[in-house]
């Protein structure tokens, strides 16, 4: 089962679950697909499709996941690593409307160069990294609040 978290923010991110469809439909994609929606209305008969959970039903979706797909947020992020999952992140672009800027871009690009994740820029990547996040070897992620601190403090003297 692949499970497809798109967070609570109250914005849609209907680009990544179309592209999602349109790869169940070619045979990329052969497992079920669970997506925690929140706020994304998205009609699917190829996935299954919830708008929001409990934490605890989450968490064992998590854990039950062969791998997660999930929006350029930390919080899913390290969720999903701390579980030791393997984790694809996709951001919400602010050219869409799905953000209020592109934060999201820096956040999954420091996850990927630390090798903990497979980020990409677009949904049209999303392909690619599907095929190969069977053999992707993750960076073993440890709890370790300095180090998501200083990702974090990167990102802030970034954009400031």
């Amino acid at each position: 089962m692949i499970l497809v978290m798109l967070g609570t923010q109250n914005n849609s991110f209907h680009r990544l679950l179309e592209k999602i469809d349109e790869l169940i439909e070619k045979g990329i994609i052969k497992e079920e697909v669970i997506v925690q929606a929140g706020y994304t209305k998205y009609e699917s008969n190829k996935m299954k499709i919830i708008d929001f959970t409990s934490r605890e039903e989450l968490e064992k979706l998590e854990q039950k996941a062969n791998f997660i797909i999930t929006h350029g947020g930390v919080g899913s992020i390290i969720t999903s690593l701390e579980k030791g999952k393997k984790v694809i992140a996709v951001p919400r672009l602010h050219e869409y409307g799905e953000h209020v800027n592109d934060h999201q871009k820096e956040i999954i690009e420091k996850f990927n160069k630390s090798g903990y994740i497979i980020g990409i820029k677009s949904v049209e990547e999303l392909e690619n990294a599907i095929k190969k996040i069977e053999k992707f070897k993750p960076n073993p992620y440890t709890e370790n609040n300095n180090k998501i601190l200083k990702i974090i403090e990167d990102f802030i003297d970034k954009v400031n």
